[in-house]
């Protein structure tokens, strides 16, 4: 996998005096070490860092950051590297898009040795048509990725912290529909959110609406 210059830029950002980068910890390298606690940064994939996850969290406290772009900057450029244009993209990341990445690995925060944090950040993407993307960006490949600013940071502790994203009006029983529709999200971002909240013992199943699975808080 590619290692985009915006890993190492979070790196410097994030550590503080006192912390020590790309330590070894139970033949795992770790990121940052900070007094007791690992912080791994992963900016993509944590199904690719699961399994280091669960190990070192036999014996460890760990904590996984996470940054999702609030506003990002689309850089084009030639294949030699010249800049061609700079625009910004229409997407702008929040908080709850965390689900997409933690519906690969929501059984985590069940221990009480993991934290979560996320970094809602400004970054710049560089890319180039050279035709060795993916076909869903028609072979325009990612170059790098770079750290901007950052605009927040919101720490998630156990699975009570995660039942703040369901809204405070919604009272009993409900489904992945009414989820999506009091939050205005697509259903399959709902089936993600009620997944890993399952996953984590925050929410559970009470029964069935027609076809709908019937959510309440444990």
């Amino acid at each position: 996998m590619t290692e985009y210059s915006l890993h190492s830029e979070l790196k410097d950002w994030y550590m503080v005096s006192g912390d020590d980068l790309e330590v070894t910890v139970e033949d795992f390298r770790v990121d940052i070490l900070r007094g007791k606690l690992l912080i791994e940064i992963q900016t993509v994939n944590f199904s690719a860092i699961r399994k280091k996850l669960i190990r070192l969290l036999v014996n460890n406290q760990v904590r996984l950051v996470y940054p999702i772009a609030k506003l990002k900057w689309i850089v084009h450029t030639t294949g030699s590297g010249e800049f061609v244009r700079r625009r910004k993209s229409p997407k702008k990341g929040k908080v709850i898009d965390l689900f997409y990445e933690l519906i690969h690995a929501p059984s985590l925060v069940k221990d009480r040795n993991f934290s979560l944090e996320v970094l809602l950040i400004e970054e710049e993407e560089v890319r180039c048509s050279d035709g060795e993307g993916s076909w869903r960006r028609k072979g325009v490949s990612v170059k790098d990725r770079k750290l901007l600013n950052v605009f927040d940071r919101i720490v998630f502790r156990d699975s009570r912290d995660f039942l703040e994203f369901l809204p405070k009006e919604l009272q009993g029983h409900f489904t992945n529909k009414v989820l999506a529709l009091k939050l205005g999200i697509s259903i399959k971002l709902a089936q993600k959110i009620t997944y890993c909240l399952r996953k984590m013992g925050a929410i559970s199943v009470v029964g069935k609406k027609r076809s709908e699975l019937m959510f309440q808080v444990s």
